[in-house]
């Protein structure tokens, strides 16, 4: 007997704890939320306190702008509460909820993004992903509700091609939160190609480095640029360059590897001859320029290549000799 009560207890037991759970789940005390997000205009009891009951759809607060968020003070939250028959709540021990509006955030990349696309192909301009933007006053994110969907419009566009100047007012006629922001943009648009530069002072004669460079956008308008570190770096300055300035190929060179009054070896190069001379380099000069060396031995100047680090290569010309024709035609006289 005692053995059949033992097994029937043991069924009844799991049985009983499924009765209980929700009966203890409804009685669960109400507690306060740190943190909220919600997605309205209006801030409910069920959204500040869990387990708030029947209570919970009840409106109380007036929610934050979208895409900002506030901090109410706990006492300002229970005695906005109390009048709803709320008892007992527990508050964790906070001081405050944040209250975060939920929006669909709209960057301000994105509306740079939007006004390229409405000029690209137009008024001279080429791809959206050259067009630069800037504009003549600081710009903010523009937030509408989440669930409006689709891209900015363009309301109205004017460009001037002579300056770049451009007015642009947007709109996404599904939103009635952005009635309220700031939609007319203007500024200045460009297309732009890749410049390098430097990243500090460069002095006349310095060779750059990968390091001492950097790839900066410029107005296209300004012309033909040094648009890879590659073509640059491993090249001399020309002149003192400076930071953001772009680089043209007129303001490289190739490194000097001969400097005025350096010691050299003239390699002076004629059919079937070659020598080899001690010479003075009259001036610098980088590989493959034409200089002028001292010949120590006979004090005489001579035009040579920089061939290499110290090595300047005098090439002799070669002389062709020419028969005379004879005059009038007639036929050369035999060697006979």
């Amino acid at each position: 007997m005692i053995h059949h009560l033992l097994r029937f207890l043991a069924l009844l037991l799991p049985l009983a704890s499924c009765l209980v759970a929700p009966a203890l789940a409804q009685n669960a005390m109400p507690a306060l939320r740190a943190d909220v997000t919600v997605t309205g205009d209006i801030v409910r009891i069920g959204d500040l306190v869990e387990n708030a009951g029947p209570v919970a759809d009840v409106p109380i607060f007036r929610a934050p702008d979208l895409g900002t968020r506030g901090a109410v003070p706990t006492e300002r939250v229970i005695e906005a509460i109390r009048p709803h028959q709320l008892i007992g709540i527990d508050t964790r021990g906070l001081s405050e909820v944040v209250v975060t509006r939920a929006s669909r955030a709209i960057t301000v990349q994105e509306i740079s993004a939007r006004i390229a696309k409405a000029l690209e192909g137009q008024y001279g301009l080429g791809e959206a992903r050259n067009i630069e933007v800037e504009f003549n006053h600081d710009v903010h994110t523009l937030n509408v509700e989440t669930t409006v969907s689709g891209e900015l419009q363009v309301s109205s566009l004017s460009y001037n091609q002579r300056t770049g100047r451009f007015d642009v007012t947007l709109d996404l006629p599904a939103s009635a939160a952005l009635r309220w922001q700031t939609t007319r943009f203007n500024g200045v648009a460009f297309e732009a190609v890749d410049a390098v530069t430097v990243e500090h002072v460069v002095e006349h004669g310095e060779v750059l480095k990968v390091s001492d460079l950097a790839v900066v956008r410029r107005p296209k308008a300004e012309g033909a640029v040094i648009s890879e570190i590659r073509a640059a770096a491993g090249l001399a300055a020309r002149h003192q360059l400076r930071p953001g300035e772009p680089l043209h190929g007129a303001d490289l060179m190739k490194p000097a590897i001969i400097a005025r009054n350096d010691p050299v070896t003239i390699v002076y190069e004629a059919p079937g001859l070659t020598l080899t001379l001690r010479g003075q380099a009259q001036e610098s000069g980088a590989l493959g320029d034409t200089i002028s060396v001292l010949n120590v031995q006979s004090k005489r100047a001579v035009q040579g290549v920089v061939t290499g680090a110290g090595r300047v290569t005098v090439t002799a010309p070669v002389t062709r000799l020419v028969e005379t024709a004879p005059a009038n035609g007639a036929p050369a006289p035999s060697s006979e």
